[in-house]
C-alpha cells in the first residue's frame, strides 16, 4: 500500500507557514491541513547542527501537544544553514544577507533539517546533512540575488532552487530537497513505517 492509502484513517497536520514544506507535501500526494501558533525559536546557545533543529522541531511541537486526538500526526520541521560553527538563520537585513552570503564564498557549509512526528505520547524526530560547496560568488552576482530575489525569509540567505543555486552551487553531497527545506525521503520513509 502507498503512504496515501496507509494514512487515509489519520489527519495529518502540518505545523509550518513554508510554502516549500507545504508544496512538497502536496507534490508527495499526501492530504494535509496547516495549523500555525507563534513560537519564540530560541535555542540553548551550547547547541551545534542539528541537536539545534532537532531542539526547534521539539519546540514547535509542544504548543499542540496537549491538543493531538488519537488520528493525528503533527509534522513541525526546522532547518539552519551551519557554516564555520556557527548557525545562519534567516537574514535581518539587505547588509546581513550579503554577509551571510559573503562568508559562504568559495566555501563549503552544511544544510541541517529535522522533523518531528508527534503522535498522542509519542514523538520520532530524525534529522538529514546535506554539504554544500559555493563557487566563488562576486559582489555583483550576490548584491544581485538579493535585489532580485528572495532570499529574506531562508536560513542563509539563500535558496538552493533559486537564481544563486543554479549559478552558484559547484557541488552538493545529500538531499537537494533537505536544502530547501525539507528531507522528503526521510519524511516518508518515517510515516511509512509510523502507520504500517
Amino acid at each position: 500500500m502507498i503512504l496515501k492509502q496507509l494514512l487515509s484513517p489519520y489527519n495529518l497536520i502540518l505545523a509550518s507557514g513554508s510554502p516549500r514544506r507545504q508544496k512538497f507535501l502536496e507534490e508527495l500526494d499526501l492530504e494535509f491541513t496547516i495549523k500555525l501558533k507563534e513560537v519564540e525559536e530560541i535555542y540553548p546557545p551550547e547547541l551545534n547542527g542539528s541537536d539545534i533543529t532537532e531542539f526547534l522541531c521539539k519546540l514547535k511541537a509542544k504548543p499542540f501537544l496537549a491538543e493531538l486526538g488519537v488520528m493525528d500526526i503533527l509534522i513541525t520541521c526546522d532547518t539552519i544553514v551551519w557554516h564555520e560553527g556557527n548557525a545562519l538563520g534567516k537574514p535581518t537585513s539587505k547588509e546581513d544577507a550579503y554577509t551571510m552570503l559573503k562568508s559562504m564564498s568559495g566555501k563549503t557549509h552544511h544544510v541541517y533539517s529535522s522533523v518531528c512526528l508527534s503522535i498522542v505520547g509519542e514523538q520520532i524526530c530524525f534529522s538529514e546533512d546535506t554539504e554544500v560547496t559555493f563557487k566563488n560568488l562576486n559582489d555583483e552576482d550576490i548584491w544581485y540575488y538579493i535585489n532580485t530575489y528572495h532570499p529574506m525569509d531562508k536560513a542563509g540567505a539563500y535558496g538552493i532552487q533559486e537564481w544563486i543555486g543554479h549559478i552558484g552551487i559547484q557541488q552538493l553531497k545529500g538531499s537537494y530537497n533537505n536544502v530547501v527545506g525539507l528531507p522528503t525521503e526521510k519524511l516518508y520513509d518515517q510515516l511509512t513505517k509510523l502507520v504500517s
